[in-house]
């Protein structure tokens, strides 16, 4: 029969799905965001039949690990001994293809995450690469004060396979540094809503009395890309009705608690550290700030939406404009703009609410990754 053929014709092309591998490359799966979504786009390659393999270069792992998925290390720490530079990553990276031949075989496509990693496979031999890029590079490697010698490096890595850009706003800068002699697209980060969702049901990390009528929250590593200064001065002049909750650790932590002491915020303030699950913390909020001098997508954003917090944000050069409208967000480094919503937020939380952006979701996102490459699915 006609149905008994069709179901034949499924399960074949099942079982050649399950057949292709797909690789992800990050340097480890540490509590950062492109970890997270590394995993979470692996766990959608695996829910529409591929055969998921995660390769690390470091042993740390902080994130919750998916058993569908197959993890690889193979550790870079081997070769430091090498000089620095193009030796140690092109000797490295024949490891990395030795590596990949023997354990996994032929991958449909290779999505290569953050700077060491791109440098890493510059130097491979692997066919169907395509770089991740996760930031603004023209920010992250400081390109407008690099030597021409530099430039041009970056200029060879980031030229020799397709490029996919997590924003609008990273393919734009992206195209500006390096021009168009490779394939570039944007295709937004996957936001598995459903399981973010589960895991806000956890209970709530015990927290100080005063966030018992509200909370503003931060989720954010302690570095200088998030803005924890602005955030802080903006907050010390507000009308601080609620406390303000920062979730993260980073080489800028012991700045930050001085920065708590000098402006008298420490009845306040308070700090969580790093939390493998921050959304009991984060559903719970009254409303999410973040407060970056730049941005890739800003996941958490997105994340704080799928659970409906309101949200506000600055308007870094790429990623808060294209997940929040206009009324939620302000420019970069405006201490005076940001205690003015911050205010509002306090206030008047359900002014930003902003509805979820379905697009996000894991599996629409892994289409246009297969599409972007080539490789089909059903």
């Amino acid at each position: 029969s006609t149905q008994s053929r069709s179901s034949a014709a499924s399960d074949v092309y099942k079982r050649q799905v399950q057949s292709q591998k797909i690789v992800l490359v990050i340097n480890s799966l540490q509590g950062g965001g492109a970890e997270k979504f590394v995993l979470t786009l692996g766990e959608a390659f695996y829910q529409m039949g591929f055969e998921v393999h995660i390769v690390r270069f470091e042993p740390i792992v902080e994130h919750t690990l998916s058993e569908n998925l197959i993890y690889h290390l193979i550790p870079f720490r081997n070769y430091r001994r090498l000089p620095k530079g193009k030796i140690r990553h092109f000797f490295f990276a024949r490891a990395v293809d030795g590596y990949i031949n023997k354990h996994i075989g032929q991958p449909v496509a290779i999505f290569v995450n953050l700077y060491r990693e791109h440098e890493v496979f510059y130097y491979s031999r692997q066919k169907k690469v395509a770089y991740v890029i996760h930031n603004q590079l023209s920010e992250k490697l400081k390109l407008a004060t690099l030597p021409p010698n530099q430039l041009c490096h970056f200029q060879r890595i980031y030229t020799k396979y397709p490029a996919i850009c997590v924003s609008g706003g990273v393919e734009q800068d992206f195209v500006r540094q390096f021009g168009e002699p490779t394939k570039t697209t944007t295709i937004y980060n996957p936001i598995d809503r459903d399981n973010i969702r589960v895991l806000a049901e956890a209970a709530n990390p015990d927290l100080p009395a005063i966030t018992r009528q509200g909370y503003l929250i931060h989720v954010g590593s302690f570095k200088a890309q998030k803005g924890h200064e602005i955030l802080l001065q903006a907050y010390a002049n507000s009308a601080q009705t609620l406390p303000l909750v920062l979730v993260g650790k980073g080489n800028l932590q012991a700045q930050i608690e001085q920065n708590i002491i000098a402006l008298n915020l420490q009845d306040k303030v308070i700090l969580t550290g790093f939390q493998k699950n921050p959304y009991p913390l984060l559903k719970h909020a009254t409303g999410f700030v973040l407060s970056s001098h730049f941005e890739g997508f800003a996941l958490v954003l997105a994340e704080s939406l799928a659970l409906g917090v309101p949200a506000i944000s600055t308007d870094c050069p790429s990623g808060p404009s294209e997940i929040l409208p206009p009324q939620n967000l302000v420019a970069v480094a405006d201490i005076p703009a940001l205690t003015e919503k911050i205010n509002l937020l306090m206030s008047h939380p359900s002014q930003f609410n902003v509805p979820f952006n379905e697009a996000f979701l894991p599996q629409n996102v892994a289409r246009q990754y297969l599409t972007f490459m080539g490789v089909g699915f059903e």
